[in-house]
């Protein structure tokens, strides 16, 4: 079956897809929201008004228990978000200026609840950048305080006694980090772009998915089969006979890796694991990983009053790098600020956190902290037999990179390297790569920088799309600058799980692809029915299209082994 571009047809709605794989399943939507309760709303005099506002209290810490409780049964970017919603909940502004509410204005708790939460959601988004991404996080805590006073389901995913597609709006980043891949076979939703935390959730937990489908809720009947295409972004209402048979047939075939990844005539090109805490390493180390493309260390430093200690760290790096001994892992350095602030170290008076001091700038700001950090670095490598690499985030300068490979030196880390995620970077990097050891592209980031579009918005999904000519143009001169310095290039955001782009980023040059662990055996798949020259041509075809769509169809126009591997 051809689903690789939109039949004209009523049953079908395109969208971007963002974890490939093809599957089908009755449609289960999402509830609506929790209706606003009525501004009329007011306390009687006779009621016990300390009682009603203490009851706002109590809710607030059964919600922060409930996502406490998920967030210990999560992993990696999951269990982030779901500490972060928790953060929320317990937030005790939000929770004096509803019970403020109750007593001063006699308004009952679920409106009170609702006004105080209301009024956060606007500054937020006002503030713009990372507290405008915590918008939707606010309207989540809001619904499940509401709901808690209100006696009502706490907003979550439906229930269905079989495995379903599920369709909607948009998802909370708690409901998306607590989806059961088991339970969950798909997701469709109008909103949400190719680098929203649905998506990079979705991908980690292996769940087809598409994003940004306008339309899709609309079409998409309860109970009704759907067909999804996370490779393509099609989604096809009431599928045919021919097409469940075409889905079952694929769901037959499975896939697995050798341990190497290479092209059709043997070009090698290492496939790697995205790590966001230990508890990800042994899956990815039986998944058969090469190594750690990212090992993501925000874990040591997230949701505390102090740093770790360096011993702190040692234990906790240790973990990672003895699950795959003898195999490259690529740490990455303490990323903090913009989504990922830290309450011993980010400003709270950045008006746009998304353009100040994140990544490298932060540690350059607070030397003492990198130091700290490389040397439980050189500790756990020393104690391990893992070939440990170390990279240094949001690298904008060459003198920047002279800093850190400095430092890195100093704690006798040899291959130090750094991350190209702003346009700057990308364009010196031949400069850049004469002074560190390597680079990893965070494709999820330079297309934010190179578009000027927040990454997690859903209305801008299109220009989110890691298939924009300009930001494949800049991943070319990131390789060219690798190239010229005989340095190697790998790719470490959501692009290199996408099986038909990751044949074009090794056609630019990439030399490594780090991903979810669950999404190597397509992308080895594909790459084993493609030679490198023919990766080269495909390449061409894409930094010469004009649009993202243009250059997508004109890959796939070219890889029939997509039809047949189901992709």
């Amino acid at each position: 079956m051809d689903t690789t571009a939109p039949r004209p047809s009523t049953r079908t709605v395109s969208g971007i897809g963002v974890c490939a794989g093809l599957v089908a399943g009755p449609v289960v939507h999402m509830p609506l929201p929790i209706a606003e309760p009525s501004p009329g709303l007011r306390l009687s005099p006779r009621e016990d008004h300390h009682a009603r506002a203490a009851a706002i209290q109590e809710a607030s810490d059964q919600v922060t228990a409930d996502l406490d409780a998920d967030a210990a049964r999560a992993t990696g970017e999951a269990r982030g978000i779901l500490e972060a919603t928790a953060a929320i909940a317990a937030d005790p502004t939000l929770v004096a200026d509803a019970q403020r509410r109750v007593l001063d204005d006699y308004l009952v708790p679920e409106r009170a609840v609702w006004e105080a939460a209301s009024d956060v959601a606007e500054q937020f988004e006002a503030l713009g950048g990372y507290f405008a991404e915590r918008v939707s996080d606010v309207h989540d805590i809001r619904d499940r305080l509401v709901a808690h006073l209100t006696g009502r389901p706490k907003p979550g995913l439906p229930s269905c006694d079989t495995p379903f597609v599920l369709v909607a709006l948009d998802l909370a980043p708690s409901v998306t980090a607590s989806l059961d891949p088991a339970q969950v076979v798909a997701i469709v939703t109008d909103g949400a772009g190719p680098t929203s935390h649905t998506a990079i959730v979705a991908n980690a937990k292996g769940i087809p998915a598409v994003v940004a489908a306008q339309g899709a809720h609309d079409l998409l009947r309860d109970g009704h089969f759907a067909l999804v295409n996370g490779s393509t972004g099609i989604v096809v209402a009431d599928p045919t006979d021919d097409e469940l048979a075409t889905v079952r047939a694929v769901a037959a075939r499975s896939r697995t890796f050798d341990g190497e990844g290479r092209t059709k005539d043997g070009h090698r090109v290492q496939l790697l694991a995205n790590i966001g805490d230990p508890s990800d390493a042994e899956p990815a180390a039986r998944a058969g990983a090469e190594g750690v493309g990212l090992f993501r260390s925000e874990f040591c430093f997230l949701d505390r009053e102090q740093p770790p200690t360096v011993d702190e760290q040692v234990i906790a790096y240790r973990r990672v790098f003895s699950a795959f001994a003898g195999r490259k892992v690529v740490i990455r350095t303490l990323d903090s600020g913009a989504d990922k602030p830290l309450a011993f170290l980010t400003s709270d008076d950045e008006e746009n956190p998304a353009l100040g001091v994140r990544g490298l700038r932060t540690a350059l700001r607070s030397p003492e902290l990198l130091d700290q950090q490389l040397e439980a670095i050189a500790r756990a490598a020393a104690a391990e037999t893992a070939q440990v690499w170390v990279m240094a985030p949001m690298v904008s300068t060459v003198t920047e990179t002279e800093q850190f490979v400095a430092a890195c030196t100093a704690h006798g880390l040899d291959v130090p390297g750094v991350m190209i995620e702003v346009p700057s970077a990308a364009l010196l990097a031949g400069p850049i790569l004469a002074r560190a050891s390597f680079a990893s592209i965070g494709t999820n980031d330079l297309t934010q920088y190179t578009m000027a579009a927040d990454r997690l918005l859903g209305s801008l999904a299109e220009l989110s799309d890691p298939w924009q000519p300009a930001v494949l143009q800049l991943v070319a001169a990131t390789c060219a600058g690798g190239a010229q310095q005989g340095r190697p290039v790998g790719v470490c955001g959501e692009a290199a799980s996408n099986p038909v782009l990751a044949v074009v980023l090794v056609g630019l040059g990439i030399t490594s692809l780090s991903m979810t662990a669950r999404a190597i055996p397509d992308v080895a798949a594909v790459l084993a029915e493609v030679t490198v020259e023919e990766c080269r041509e495909l390449a061409l075809l894409a930094t010469s299209a004009e649009t993202a769509q243009d250059a997508k169809a004109r890959v796939r126009s070219r890889l029939s082994v997509l039809d047949q591997l189901g992709l």
